[in-house]
């Protein structure tokens, strides 16, 4: 009752602040300029929210969720992000992930590929099944139902590398697990998403197309594990030959757009093609400094992203049954990562399991392009995509404070070491 009150009041205070911001709507540039204001706005107030909760020894991406939650279209209605906008969100995400793959090394990845594999698995079957059990329990049709469970499978490894990327806990083994296990759960969340898809469509599931679009992902995702970074050795002499600026920066930006655009091609998250595009120059970062220099690239884009997450959330949905329904659903999407996905880790002690569980919780945009899906498929009905944004917004909320106490051990040798040798 409390909670419902705290919405209703939530509500009244946005129309308010509606109302006194529209007289000043008119200052707003119009045209080219009203996008470049945009911009300004949402990267300052990222930052300077993302900075008030650093202080408050929260994470920084947490503070830029909140700041598209704020001043986005359903809360003070500051900034509405354009397409343009939400296209330099992906790319922000983009470089996310390639900052993340600068920072992971095949062979430590391959290392721990098995494990990572059988988190991926598990980690999509138990939040799968309890997401579907409860929908259809409380009434909803099964290809609903069907839907709702197959947004809960989806982890959004952007915020999570993000994160371990600003605590400097790349090197730690339950971190790569975590995104290992990331990148093979966005594989299976493909597949999955491809089966749905198919039951809501007419022309049902077109097993053929779903086999070849499987087969080019795993073959895809092998050739840069294992062969990707052998791939770049040839470019090695030929780039301290090249005349230009920065060439193995450039290099690397150019590969990296690459693959992400033939993931994208063949039906994966470009995304995973940038964390690819990362790790195959993983080996080579060092020498040519090139973590530094995307980790200022990736510092300017990602707050766009992290911006773009908090817009999308409207806390006017929330009433009723369905925010009892949004609050179960929520607490299934924690419970089943931390079991499907801890599990498998529990012979490596409890605090790794723990911490990959709690890595692998937030699910981000992934979760509301697949309840997108079925929403614009008249699948999912809109108190159903409203479950799956609250859960959505839930599980991205939690995961980042909970990590970093978790990893407090890990970010305290990390602080050490630099005050020893800040150079």
């Amino acid at each position: 009752m409390c909670l419902s009150g705290a919405l209703s009041a939530f509500v009244k205070a946005q129309q308010l602040a509606a109302e006194l911001i529209y007289p000043y709507a008119s200052l707003v540039p119009a045209g080219p300029e009203k996008l470049l204001f945009q911009l300004f706005v949402i990267f300052v107030a990222a930052k300077i929210v993302g900075e008030i909760f650093e202080r408050l020894r929260m994470p920084a991406v947490l503070g830029e969720i909140v700041a598209g939650v704020v001043l986005g279209p359903y809360a003070f209605g500051i900034i509405h992000p354009t397409d343009t906008i939400y296209s330099i969100a992906e790319i922000g995400a983009i470089f996310v992930l390639f900052q993340a793959g600068l920072g992971t090394r095949p062979q430590d990845l391959i290392r721990i590929s098995h494990k990572a594999l059988l988190v991926a698995v598990v980690g999509i079957l138990v939040p799968f099944i309890l997401g579907f059990l409860f929908m259809w329990l409380r009434g909803d049709g099964t290809t609903e139902a069907t839907f709702v469970g197959a947004a809960m499978v989806a982890t959004s490894v952007g915020i999570t590398a993000r994160l371990l990327g600003d605590l400097g806990v790349l090197d730690s083994r339950a971190a790569k697990i975590i995104l290992g296990a990331a990148v093979f759960d966005d594989i299976l969340g493909m597949v999955l998403l491809a089966v749905v898809a198919g039951l809501a469509s007419a022309a049902g599931i077109r097993w053929l197309h779903l086999g070849v679009l499987t087969a080019e992902a795993i073959v895809f995702a092998a050739l840069m594990i294992f062969l990707g970074s052998r791939m770049v050795r040839p470019l090695r002499a030929r780039v301290e030959t090249l005349s230009t600026h920065n060439a193995p920066l450039i290099i690397a930006l150019a590969i990296c757009l690459l693959l992400s655009w033939m993931a994208a091609k063949i039906g994966m998250a470009a995304i995973i093609g940038a964390f690819f595009a990362g790790l195959i120059f993983a080996d080579y970062s060092p020498e040519w400094e090139l973590l530094p220099r995307v980790t200022s690239i990736s510092d300017f884009l990602a707050p766009y992203f992290f911006f773009s997450i908090g817009a999308r959330f409207d806390v006017g949905l929330f009433t009723g049954k369905v925010l009892i329904a949004a609050i179960v659903i929520s607490v299934l999407a924690i419970v089943s990562k931390l079991l499907g996905c801890g599990l498998p880790l529990l012979g490596e002690g409890w605090h790794t399991a723990m911490t990959v569980g709690i890595g692998m919780m937030p699910r981000g945009e992934v979760a509301l392009i697949v309840a997108l899906v079925g929403l614009n498929s008249h699948i999912v009905t809109q108190p159903s995509y409203a479950i799956v944004v609250f859960m959505t917004a839930v599980t991205t909320v939690l995961a980042p404070p909970i990590l970093r106490y978790v990893f407090r051990n890990e970010v305290r040798e990390v602080a050490d070491a630099l005050h020893a040798h800040p150079f």
